[in-house]
Parts: C-alpha cells; structure tokens; sequence
C-alpha cells in the first residue's frame, strides 16, 4: 500500500482515523494468524475469544462501555468495510496483484455470514465467490485440487472459496469411503496420502504467491455447544429451516476427528506465504471484526496504488480535456 499522501500522487490521502483503522486491523488479525504451523495446536484457541473487547472497551471505540458493545462494534465493521473496498479498488484497478480467500468450517460456524457481511460495500465486478459442494462425476475425474484451482482469481480480482481443495484433507480423511470414488490406482494411496497432499497444496500456494495472487485462509473455528444452539435455531425458526440438514447433526458424531483433521490440516500447510487465520467463532461480530482486519492486512501488506500516467499519457488527458472544453 502506498503512503499517504505520496508524492507521486498514486493515492488519495489517508485520513488519521483510516491509518488507525488500518493499524489496528492489522493487530487484530496478526492476533489469530498462523504461518508457521510446527507445533500448532487447537485445544490452545478458544472459540469464545473477543480479544481486547473483553472489558467492553478498545482503543477505536473508548466509549463502548457507554453502549452496547455489538453496536459499537457494527460501526467498527462498517468502517473495516469502507477500507476494504478502497483498498479493494486500488486492487481492481491497479491489475497487478490478486486476493484468493479460503473459508474452512464446521456447519453453523458463520463462513455464509462473514462472506456477506464483510464483502458488503465492495465492488461486484472485482469480487467472485465460489461454492464447493460434493464433486460431480467430471470433478472426481481430475486431480484433486482441479475443480477450485481452475476458479482462482485472475489480477485485480478478489476470489472467494467458501470450502475449498481442503476438503480433500478433511471430510474425504474423516469419511475414508469418499477417497475411493476419486478412482486412484490403488498404489498411490498410502497412509501418506494426507501428508503428500499438504505438501501439493503447500506447493501450490507458493506457486500463487510468486504469480501475484495474495492468499489468506481462514478457519472458523466454533465450539461443539455453540454449533448446537445455532442448530437449534434453524430448527425453531421458520425463516431459517432452509439452512439446516439432518446430515449437519450426523457429522457432530465425527467431530473429535474433525478437530484432529483441522489440527493437522493446520500444522501441514500454515505458511508465511498462505497462512490461517483460526478465528473464534462462538460470536459472529468477533468473527466478522476478525475476516475483515485480515482482509485489511493482506492488501495492506503490498503496494497498491492507482496507476499513474506517465508524461505522454498525461498530455493526452490535456488535450482530452481541451476539446470537451471548446466544445
């Protein structure tokens, strides 16, 4: 990101509150980053955390104990939004750079919400987000990474996957019969096959790192009671029965190999190139504070401008401007 008020009049100026903003975003988000995964371990992030909003206080909103701490902190999302779309034009115009953000989660830890609620006051045309389902015939046909890797984000673009090839190292390792429709010769699978694909995915985000593309994944990281009670919601609530499957309360049976596979997941693959953010998950206002700050630092932490125009351009916008005037 270019400075403030830069000379070469690449940017607009940056508001004091915008740097604070932007300062305090990137705090909050290196809280809940993991790029080294060695060592990493889940039993150690509590899904109920709210950081420094504990007390009913922090230093962008000093007076949050006056109010309701989920209204101050709305304001506060609002304010990340409006950086992550100026941020995000930068991006879309500049066309050198790309964001692709991954969203892993348990059902009912909020990836749908946090999607919609951060992604907000940003511009459609820079922006796709992709939904990953059981693969189709055709999908299961090709690698295992095929199906998301031909979707990722062109320059200038914001990809979304919400679930991702990281499926392939957690549902299809906890339900070892969905590895054997993927029709590999039965010699390629060994019980190495989850660290052999850490290590392609690792390989792959590296190659996106060194092409342009800017990769931030998060895991939405919610407690089993939390889960339950939002389970419960759609059942009681009419408007919200559409969200809710059975097969949802099924897979709370499989949910310590869940973690394990989260865990390791995290462990093979958290790198200072591609890193996880664990965000707690427990409440949605915490989590949506959280994706958006990590947004805020991952396009912070390059040089986006807006292209400027050398000599012979800038005369053409002279003479441009000449004749719209004589008309």
């Amino acid at each position: 990101m270019s400075n403030p008020g830069d000379a070469s009049g690449h940017v607009q100026e940056w508001s004091d509150r915008d740097l604070a903003l932007i300062k305090a975003a990137r705090k909050l988000a290196a809280r809940h980053m993991v790029r080294d995964g060695d060592g990493f371990k889940l039993s150690q992030h509590d899904p109920a955390d709210i950081g420094a909003f504990e007390n009913g206080d922090h230093p962008l909103i000093p007076d949050a104990a006056a109010g309701s701490r989920k209204e101050a902190t709305k304001d506060l999302l609002a304010e990340g939004v409006r950086i992550v779309s100026r941020l995000q034009d930068m991006l879309y115009a500049q066309n050198r750079w790309s964001l692709l953000l991954v969203f892993q989660a348990m059902d009912a830890a909020g990836k749908d919400g946090a999607i919609k609620h951060v992604m907000s006051g940003i511009n459609p045309q820079g922006c796709a987000v992709h939904s990953f389902k059981a693969p189709s015939a055709e999908e299961l046909d090709h690698d295992f990474m095929w199906r998301c890797t031909r979707l990722a984000p062109r320059r200038g673009m914001i990809g979304i996957f919400n679930r991702s090839y990281y499926e392939e190292v957690l549902v299809v390792r906890v339900h070892r019969e969905y590895l054997a429709k993927q029709q590999l010769p039965p010699e390629l699978v060994t019980n190495g096959i989850w660290d052999e694909r850490f290590k392609d995915i690792r390989s792959y985000e590296r190659y996106m790192a060194r092409n342009g593309t800017i990769v931030r994944k998060f895991f939405l990281n919610v407690s089993r009671e939390e889960q339950k009670k939002r389970f419960l919601e759609r059942i009681d609530d009419p408007t919200k029965n559409w969200k809710f499957s059975a097969a949802d309360v099924a897979e709370r049976a499989h949910w310590d190999e869940y973690m394990r596979a989260y865990q390791d997941m995290i462990r093979g693959t958290a790198t200072d190139f591609a890193p996880w953010s664990v965000v707690p998950a427990d409440n949605k206002w915490y989590t949506r504070l959280v994706v958006a700050a990590t947004i805020v630092d991952a396009l912070a932490s390059v040089d986006l401008h807006y292209p400027a125009l050398d000599e012979a351009g800038r005369a053409k916008l002279a003479d441009a401007r000449a004749r719209l005037m004589a008309e």
